[in-house]
C-alpha cells in the first residue's frame, strides 16, 4: 500500500505553515508498497523550482522520493510532480536500444556502434561537403550541466556550427533577453528568500501556482502570517494565483506592454522613484518617462480593457511597497513585443531602486528545471559562462579554455536560434539535425508544418530520448537515453542555486547517459585541439563539472568555489560561489554595478521593436560603464488580430499535473488521471452565445489547422481562450488535439521566443457522432523550397560584388571627367574608381575557386544611375548621390560574403575582403561628406 505525507493531487499545497520570521521544514514524501533500502540524494526535475529531494531505491528500482529539508529551496517540500514523476523511470515506454531506419523505411533494432557509426559517417559527409553550416544541434532544458557543456564544445569547437540551441528558446529565451538588455547579462539578481521578507509581489503572466507549485507554497505561507506582502497578478485568467490577489488587471492578449507603461506612468507621476538611484545607477530615465506618459489610465483602458481604477490600484501597491520582488513567465516570453514588456518590468524595479537587497529582486523565471545551464553552458548558441561573442576578448579567452584558435569557434554571426535552424531544414539548407531530451513534433508550433520539416528526404534526423514519442518516429537514428535517476549531474534552477542529481539505479536495457553518448561521439569524430590533443579531455561527469568550474572562473556564474563533495550531503548552493563568496551568493548586483562595462557585457543590446543589435561601436558610445538600461518602447499591437473570421483570442498554457509533452507526467496513473486531457477554457458569456455547454466537445480552428477538446467554462476573460500545450498523440491520435497544430509559426524580434500566447482562432460545437477532420498533409506544400540540385551560392555574391565593383569605377571615372571644373573631384573620383577597378581583377582567384554567377544587377542600376543624364545646378549632387548608392551595393556584398569566408574558413579570401571594405568605407566617406558640402547651395540658393 502506498504511504504519503499527503494526497498531493487533491491537495496540491500541502497545509500551511504561516510564516513568521522563518519557513519552517515539511518532510514531503510518497512511497511505493516497498520501503527503500537506501535513499539517493537529488533534486527534481519537473520544473524549474529545483526542489531538493532523495531518491528511495530498494532491488535496483526506484520506489519512492522524499523532500530534504535543509535545502534552502523547499525546505522539505514537494509539488504533485516532483510527488509522483519518478514512476517514469520503469514505464514500458522506455527507449531500450539504439533504431535505426533501414532501407524497409521502418525503425529496426541496432546496435550502439551500428548506430554511431551511422551518426559519424553522415557527419563526416556532411561537413565536408556542406561545412558546419548544414549541421544543428535542438537539445533541452532537462538535461545536466555537465552534458551540456560537452555538446557546446562539440558543437562550437568541434563541428564549429552556429546551429545549436534548445526548447528553453520556447519558454525561457525572454528571461535571458530582458536580463542582457537592462543589465548587460544574463542571471537573476534576486533569490527566492526575497520571497520571505519582502513587502509586495508583482506576477506578470506568471500562474505560479501551477509552473512552480513549491515557490506558491512559499508565498501561501507569506499570505497566511502575519505580516503578508500585497500581491499584484496580471494574466488574462483568474487562476488559483490571481484568486489570492489584492489586485488582478486580466489584459487583453497582447497588450502587457502599454499596460506596463501605464503602471511606470502612474508610478513616476506620483514620485514614487529612487531618484539618486537613477541618477547613479542607471541610464534613459528621462526617455522612459517621457514614452509611458503617453499611457494615461484611461488610454490603458482603452487599449487593454483593465480598468482605471484597478491600474491605479495595483500603481498604488507598486510604488508605495518598500520592498518589492518582480516575477514574469510565460504570459509575458511567449506573448506580443516579449522582450520589450519584459524589461518594464525590470524597469519598475529600477525606478524604484528595489534590486541588490533582501526582499527587493526579479525573477525572469524559467520553466524547464535545467534551463538556466542550457543558458549558461552555452547549448543554446551562446558562448559558454556568458561571454560575448561580439567581443573579440572574450572569444579568445573560450579558445584559451579549450585550447583552439580563435577562427575555429562560429563566432562571426549571431547564434542561429531554434525556429530558424527548423526553418534551415524547411529550405533544405540544413542536412543534419541531433535533437536530445526534447518534443518538438508536439512542443513547436504550426505542428503539421514542423512535421514536414523533420519528415524531409534531405535532412538526417537523430533523436536522443528516454522515451518513444512523436519525434522519435521522424528519426532516422534513436538513441536511447538514460533519465534523471539513472546518471550523475548538476542543475541549476531560477535563483541560481546549483544541485547535485546522484545516479540511484541503472538504466534500462542499453540506455545510455546522454553525457557518454556524446563523448562517444567526439571520440569516434577524432576532435582535437591544437596540440593534436583530444579536444575532450573528461570522461566522467565529475571531471565534466571540473572542467566547467574552470571556463566559468572570473565569470559572472562563477562555480569555481563549488565541488561534487561540497554540492553533496547537504542543500543545494547559488553562484557565484568562489573565494569570494564560498557558501554561494544569495544577490547580485549589491553594489548597484551591472554587467554594462564593454569588457563584461554578454551583448550590447538591440532595439526592442525590430531586434536590430546594438552595434559594439555604438554601445561604447553610449559608455553605460555599470549602469542598468532603462529602455521603454511604444505599443505595437499583434501582427495577427481576431476579425469576424477568426473573433476570438487563444491563449496556451500549462496545467499543475503536467510537465511540458507529458513523456515523463503521462506515465504516472496518478498525474495523467488527474489532468488525462486537453480542454478548451472559454468564457461563459462567450460559450452561451454559441449554445456550448461544459464538456461540450469542440473543434478549434486558426488559419493553420485545428483541433478538438472539451470545453471547460469560466475564469477567463471575454473574447479569449486557453488551451494546454500538453497533448500530443503517442497515447491517444483519434483526434488531432494538439494545440501547436495552430499556433504561429513566429517570434519576438529581440528573444527569437515563439509567439504562443496569441493567435486568432474560432470555435465550432461538435455534434454527437460528428468524425474529427484529420490532418491536412498538403496544407503547406507551398513551404518546399529546396532546390532540385542543390549549390553554394558564394557564387552568386561574387559575381555581385564583380559587377558592383566594375560599376562603381565606371561611374566614378565618369563623374571625374563630367566635373573636370570642381578642382577636388576629378583627382579623387579617379583615386577611388581605382580602388573599386582593384577590386574586381582582386577578386578573379576566389572567382575560381568557387565560381562566379553574373547577372549584371549592378549594371542595370548604372543604366539608371548613370553620371551624364544629370544635368543643371543638381548635377554633381545627383551624380555623387549615384555613385554613392553604387558603392553601397559593393558594401553590402562585402559583408555578405565575409560571412560566407569566416563559415568556410578561407582566410585568403577573408584577408581580401578586409582590404576591400577598408577601401569601400574611404570611398562612402568621402561621397557622403562630399554629398553634404553640396547639398545645401544646390537646394537652397536659387540658380
Amino acid at each position: 500500500m502506498t504511504t504519503r505525507s499527503r494526497d498531493s493531487i487533491e491537495n496540491i499545497w500541502g497545509e500551511r505553515t504561516p510564516y513568521a520570521g522563518q519557513w519552517l521544514d515539511r518532510l514531503d514524501y510518497q512511497l511505493a508498497d516497498d520501503a527503500p533500502d537506501h535513499w539517493v540524494q537529488s533534486a527534481c526535475v519537473l520544473c524549474s523550482n529545483g526542489c531538493g529531494l532523495d531518491i528511495g531505491v530498494k532491488d535496483g528500482k526506484i520506489v519512492g522520493v522524499r523532500g530534504r529539508s535543509d535545502d534552502r529551496v523547499n525546505r522539505g517540500r514537494l509539488g504533485p510532480k516532483g510527488m509522483h514523476g519518478w514512476v517514469a523511470n520503469h514505464s514500458e515506454n522506455r527507449l531500450t536500444q539504439p533504431l535505426v531506419r533501414r532501407d524497409s523505411g521502418e525503425l529496426e533494432p541496432a546496435s550502439w556502434d551500428e548506430a554511431m557509426d551511422l551518426i559519424v559517417r553522415r557527419s563526416k559527409e556532411i561537413h565536408e561537403r556542406y561545412t558546419a553550416n548544414a549541421i544543428g544541434f535542438y537539445t533541452s532544458g532537462q538535461l545536466f550541466l555537465e552534458e551540456y557543456y560537452t555538446l557546446a564544445v562539440i558543437g562550437k569547437a568541434g563541428l564549429g556550427t552556429p546551429h545549436m540551441d534548445g526548447n528553453t528558446r520556447l519558454c525561457t529565451a525572454t528571461a535571458a533577453a530582458a536580463l542582457k538588455e537592462s543589465f548587460g547579462s544574463d542571471g537573476q539578481p534576486g533569490s527566492y528568500t526575497d520571497l520571505d521578507t519582502t513587502d509586495a509581489i508583482l506576477h506578470v503572466g506568471h500562474n505560479i501556482s501551477n509552473t512552480q507549485t513549491v515557490l506558491w507554497m512559499r508565498i501561501l505561507d507569506r499570505l497566511h502570517g502575519p505580516r503578508p506582502p500585497q500581491l499584484v497578478v496580471i494574466d488574462p485568467r483568474r487562476t488559483a494565483t490571481a484568486a489570492e490577489a489584492d489586485v488582478h488587471l486580466a489584459p487583453r492578449g497582447g497588450t502587457n506592454v502599454p499596460l506596463l507603461n501605464g503602471l511606470l506612468n502612474l508610478i513616476i507621476e506620483a514620485g514614487h522613484i529612487d531618484q539618486d538611484f537613477i541618477d547613479n545607477h542607471t541610464m534613459g530615465f528621462d526617455k522612459l518617462k517621457q514614452t509611458v506618459a503617453k499611457y494615461s489610465p484611461e488610454r490603458v483602458e482603452e487599449l487593454t480593457g483593465v480598468p482605471v481604477a484597478d491600474l491605479r490600484a495595483a500603481a498604488a501597491i507598486l510604488g508605495e511597497a518598500k520592498s518589492l520582488v518582480s516575477t514574469v513567465l510565460q504570459g509575458v516570453y511567449q506573448s506580443n513585443q516579449a522582450t520589450a514588456a519584459a524589461v518594464q518590468v525590470n524597469n519598475i524595479n529600477l525606478i524604484r531602486g528595489l534590486i541588490g537587497k533582501p526582499g527587493s529582486g526579479i525573477l525572469q523565471m524559467n520553466g524547464q528545471p535545467t534551463a538556466q545551464n542550457t543558458r549558461e553552458c552555452g547549448a543554446d548558441g551562446d558562448l559558454p559562462a556568458f561571454r560575448n561573442w561580439e567581443n573579440p576578448e572574450h572569444v579568445q579567452q573560450l579558445a584559451d579554455v579549450w585550447n583552439i584558435e580563435k577562427e575555429q569557434l562560429p563566432a562571426w554571426k549571431p547564434p542561429t536560434h531554434a525556429l530558424e535552424i527548423f526553418r534551415y531544414a524547411e529550405k533544405g539548407t540544413l542536412k543534419m539535425l541531433w535533437i536530445s531530451a526534447t518534443n518538438p513534433a508536439v512542443s513547436l508550433p504550426n505542428l503539421h508544418r514542423v512535421r514536414a520539416m523533420l519528415s524531409r528526404d534531405d535532412l538526417f534526423v537523430v533523436v536522443q530520448d528516454g522515451f518513444h514519442t512523436e519525434t522519435t518516429a521522424l528519426a532516422d537514428v534513436v538513441l536511447p537515453a538514460a533519465i534523471w535517476g539513472e546518471k550523475t549531474g548538476c542543475f541549476t534552477n531560477v535563483d541560481r542555486t546549483v544541485h547535485i542529481s546522484h545516479k540511484a539505479i541503472e538504466p534500462p536495457g542499453e540506455a545510455r547517459a546522454d553525457l557518454d553518448i556524446w563523448l562517444d561521439y567526439a571520440r569516434r569524430m577524432d576532435f582535437r585541439d591544437k596540440d593534436g590533443e583530444p579536444l575532450i579531455k573528461w570522461n566522467t561527469p565529475e571531471k565534466a563539472f571540473d572542467a566547467w568550474r574552470e571556463c566559468t572562473r572570473g565569470q559572472l556564474c562563477d562555480y569555481t568555489g563549488m565541488s561534487y563533495e561540497k554540492l553533496s550531503g547537504g542543500s543545494g548552493i547559488q553562484w557565484p560561489c568562489n573565494d569570494q563568496y564560498p557558501d554561494g551568493c544569495e544577490h547580485l548586483y549589491t553594489d548597484h554595478v551591472f554587467r554594462t562595462f564593454y569588457d563584461t557585457a554578454e551583448n550590447f543590446g538591440h532595439d526592442l521593436d525590430t531586434g536590430a543589435a546594438v552595434t559594439p561601436k555604438t554601445f561604447k558610445a553610449l559608455h553605460p560603464a555599470g549602469r542598468a538600461l532603462l529602455k521603454g518602447t511604444d505599443y505595437v499591437a499583434p501582427h495577427e488580430t481576431v476579425d469576424d473570421d477568426y473573433p476570438l483570442h487563444l491563449t496556451t498554457g500549462r496545467v499543475v499535473y503536467h510537465f511540458h509533452t507529458r513523456t515523463k507526467t503521462a506515465h504516472s496513473r496518478e498525474l495523467n488521471e488527474a489532468a488525462p486531457d486537453a480542454f478548451i477554457q472559454l468564457n461563459a458569456e462567450d460559450a452561451a452565445r454559441q449554445g456550448i455547454e461544459e464538456g461540450d466537445m469542440l473543434q478549434i480552428e486558426s488559419r493553420r489547422g485545428w483541433a478538438y477538446a472539451v470545453a471547460r467554462l469560466g475564469d477567463i476573460e471575454p473574447g479569449h481562450l486557453f488551451m494546454p500545450f500538453h497533448y500530443g498523440y503517442w497515447d491517444n491520435d483519434e483526434r488531432p488535439r494538439a494545440v501547436n497544430e495552430i499556433t504561429l509559426y513566429e517570434w519576438d524580434p529581440v528573444s527569437k521566443q515563439p509567439y504562443f500566447k496569441y493567435a486568432a482562432v474560432r470555435l465550432q460545437k461538435m455534434q454527437p457522432g460528428q468524425p474529427f477532420e484529420p490532418d491536412d498533409p498538403k496544407r503547406d506544400e507551398h513551404l518546399k523550397e529546396a532546390s532540385e540540385n542543390p549549390r553554394q551560392h558564394v557564387a552568386d555574391y561574387l559575381g555581385l560584388l564583380d559587377d558592383s565593383s566594375r560599376a562603381t569605377a565606371k561611374a566614378l571615372f565618369g563623374v571625374a571627367e563630367k566635373h573636370k571644373a570642381e578642382p577636388d573631384i576629378g583627382a579623387i573620383c579617379k583615386m577611388l574608381a581605382r580602388f573599386s577597378k582593384a577590386h574586381a581583377e582582386d577578386l578573379q582567384p576566389c572567382i575560381q575557386r568557387y565560381g562566379e554567377t553574373q547577372k549584371r544587377e549592378a549594371d542595370k542600376l548604372l543604366e539608371v544611375l548613370q553620371p551624364s543624364h544629370h544635368e543643371g545646378p543638381l548635377s554633381l549632387l545627383r551624380d555623387l548621390h549615384d555613385c554613392w548608392l553604387l558603392a553601397q551595393e559593393s558594401h553590402i556584398s562585402i559583408v555578405v560574403l565575409q560571412q560566407a569566408a569566416q563559415a568556410l574558413r578561407d582566410d585568403e579570401m577573408m584577408e581580401l575582403l578586409q582590404r576591400m571594405s577598408g577601401h569601400n568605407s574611404r570611398q562612402l566617406a568621402w561621397l557622403k561628406t562630399r554629398i553634404k558640402q553640396t547639398a545645401p547651395q544646390s537646394l537652397i540658393v536659387p540658380s
